[in-house]
């Protein structure tokens, strides 16, 4: 199915090379080619927005996505390990403090296409190298009507390399602590009316010990892993104003998790078109037509440690996971002059997937087999308008989404007798929301804006959450068919300070409700059997999937930067405090936190660019969080040092030296019921090269 999937996607982007050796374009006519899509919207000024450039993504310490992506505090991950030792299912990404689970509530988009598993919502950070990648806007808050569905606490906006940003030939090869091999490398091509680049990146390692060496046994090992990708896009210019931007890529990912029967595999390919007129800004209509398909499939082991981890044993095999999303979107931009800016548009986004699992071992052998999974829909409408008048600037944004769950199931048989003893075919479901946002933003200076806005959003539950039920270690946790879409109410307000040419500094204050959030929710401890969960050991607790009340967040954002010259200055911090609301089930969780959510997270980074070297050095800091939903586990705080150091030999040759976590600072990313602690990241070493003609 893969290999089908992405010889699909590459003869998809082999179209527009074709159009282009047929040139119809009169000779006079002027095509502009981008390859970005349509201009950002002024009423931008009234949102909580940092942009990460190009600069800054080619030089951290660890030169992946999941990195630069926490140069903005209060992003996170569901745990704090990276992709190279994580668990794939672990990683959804959030903002403000919106977290408790592993699906994403930040909506990530790539040129304009979501990219979240269409199965499970977490994110495939191995697929997003670096080198590909030219800006990254980070919107904090929820509400989007230009965005729509999944947008709770925020957007994050990646947009491939242009043509600006092109070069014929860039690439990157380190070799770092534990036999690790870090290589990128693309190649650009530009011609009068389009250009192309073909991009690769690889990465693999020996691996860390994930448990923390007082709590290691017999059974512990190094966690290995591999990971590779490829990206082919095509911008052409098919008429004056309009380009046709083609993407296909491909990834594979396999880790383990430092055990037997402990790995997990991830694999997909994703193939694009987007139509991009640029009427409106020549004064005339504005569009643009994205149609996108996704297909992905996952894989994983999962184990039973003895206590004294002394023995592990099967207890799952995950074995086969596909999904697939497809949709697409039609936006117009209609001329209305200088000081209003409006887009219209429609779009849709359909999701299928399923999981099929082996289980209940029995002298090392499966005796059942599960498979869960269905279908889901959003399709909505939207107007987004941004209103200039004098000193003020004013963003109105609306949508309406009607949204679909069917052919919801939990089948599991017995293998050896093929009999079935659960038949769960759950009935169909459809909604619809209404959500917007509203912002001003007041010049009131040259040196001072103010800004404030509100709104509301809303998040259907991924299938992985409603049927899908899974356990790690003795924990048992249900899936719940019946979970409602989350939807979240919010305000915020803060001004943005420019005192001096190169100095920006942006405070922030919040306040979020999260409706029917959804939580792992502790039901009971073992030994016994649970329904939807079959048996708990027991040293395990028995949890399900459930909505809350709500959630309340407050806090405040502060991001400053200072340029002067080849030095600068960045710093970025958060402060939630998040509150659960809860009765009935869940009712023990009423006044606590969020699992997985630090109260304060912050990020600083001092670098200088000249030419003789260029260097950087960021700290980062995260407060201790609780690791289960009834905050009787915590994980520790914890502060990290990651550096860069380049140095330029010949013209377009340089050397390079990159550490992570320089201090070696135990970064506690897990902590079992029995006291067992997992590690993120240990120190890492790099030294290589970059070329770059």
């Amino acid at each position: 199915m893969f290999k089908q999937s992405l010889l699909a996607a590459l003869l998809l982007s082999a179209m527009p090379v074709a159009a282009q050796g047929a040139d119809t374009t009169p000779e006079d006519a002027l095509i502009t080619v981008t390859g970005k899509g349509l201009r950002d919207l002024p009423g931008d000024a009234a949102l909580s927005l940092v942009v990460i450039e190009r600069a800054r993504i080619l030089n951290s310490g660890s030169n992946r996505l999941e990195s630069v992506l926490a140069d903005i505090a209060g992003q996170q991950q569901f745990r704090r390990s990276d992709s190279r030792s994580a668990n794939a299912t672990s990683q959804g990404i959030t903002l403000r403090g919106l977290g408790g689970n592993a699906s994403s509530r930040a909506l990530l988009v790539l040129d304009g296409v979501p990219q979240a598993d269409p199965f499970g919502g977490w994110v495939a950070f191995p697929a997003y190298a670096t080198g590909r990648l030219e800006r990254i806007r980070v919107t904090r808050g929820g509400g989007s009507g230009y965005w729509g569905p999944g947008a709770l606490a925020g957007t994050i906006e990646l947009e491939s390399v242009g043509s600006e940003a092109l070069t014929p030939f860039t690439g990157g090869l380190a070799y770092g602590s534990r036999s690790s091999v870090d290589a990128q490398g693309s190649l650009g091509l530009k011609r009068d009316g389009g250009f192309a680049m073909l991009s690769a990146a690889y990465g693999r390692g020996d691996g860390f010990v994930p448990i923390v060496a007082r709590s290691r046994g017999p059974v512990d090992r190094p966690a290995p892993y591999e990971q590779a990708s490829a990206n082919l896009r095509v911008v052409v210019g098919i008429a004056p104003d309009t380009e046709a931007q083609v993407s296909a890529t491909a990834f594979t990912d396999s880790r383990e998790r430092g055990t037997d029967f402990s790995q997990n595999t991830s694999e997909g390919a994703d193939a694009s078109l987007r139509l991009v007129g640029r009427g409106n800004e020549r004064g005339h209509w504005g569009w643009q037509a994205l149609a996108y398909v996704q297909t992905r499939n996952f894989t994983s082991d999962f184990a039973a440690v003895a206590a004294t981890r002394a023995t592990v044993t099967q207890s799952l095999d995950q074995y086969d996971t596909p999904a697939t999303g497809w949709g697409g979107r039609l936006e117009i931009a209609p001329p209305l002059g200088e000081n209003i800016t409006l887009r219209l548009g429609a779009d849709t986004r359909q999701l299928t997937g399923k999981t099929l699992e082996l289980f209940t071992y029995v002298n090392a052998a499966p005796t059942r087999q599960r498979e869960a999974g269905g279908r889901s829909s959003t399709s909505g409408v939207f107007a987004d308008a941004s209103i200039a008048a004098g000193i003020l600037t004013i963003t109105l944004a609306a949508r309406l989404d009607w949204w679909t769950i069917q052919n919801g199931r939990l089948l599991e048989t017995t293998i050896a007798t093929g009999a079935p003893f659960t038949t769960l075919l759950y009935a169909d479901r459809s909604g619809e929301e209404l959500t917007g946002r509203a912002g001003v933003a007041v010049n009131a200076a040259d040196w001072l804006t103010l800004r404030s806005a509100a709104y509301r959003g809303w998040r259907l539950p991924t299938l992985n959450e409603l049927y899908r039920p899974f356990r790690v270690g003795p924990d048992v946790t249900a899936a719940n068919a019946l979970l409602a879409p989350e939807h979240v109410t919010g305000v915020d307000a803060g001004f943005t300070l420019k005192p001096a040419a190169g100095i920006e500094i942006g405070v922030t204050a919040f306040w979020n409700r999260m409706y029917d959030s959804i939580a792992n929710v502790t039901v009971a401890s073992g030994p016994g059997n649970f329904p939807g969960a079959g048996f708990v050991a027991a040293n395990g607790f028995f949890r399900q999937r459930q909505n809350l009340d709500a959630l309340n967040v407050w806090g405040w954002e502060v991001d400053a930067r200072l340029r002067r010259g080849p030095f600068g200055l960045s710093a970025s911090w958060s402060h939630v405090d998040p509150e659960i609301r809860a009765s009935g089930v869940a009712a023990a969780l009423n006044g606590l936190a969020p699992a997985q959510t630090p109260r304060d997270q912050f990020s600083g980074t001092a670098d200088y660019s000249g030419k003789l070297f260029t260097a950087s050095a960021t700290l980062r800091h995260i407060a201790s969080q609780f690791e289960d939903d009834q905050n009787a586990r915590t994980l520790g705080a914890a502060t990290m040092v990651d550096a860069l150091l380049l140095v330029p030999i010949v013209k377009g040759i340089a050397i390079e030296g990159r550490v992570e976590n320089l201090f070696d600072a135990e970064v506690q990313a897990a902590l079992s019921g029995t006291g067992v602690i997992e590690r993120a990241l240990p120190r890492t070493f790099w030294v290589g090269a970059r070329l770059n003609f």
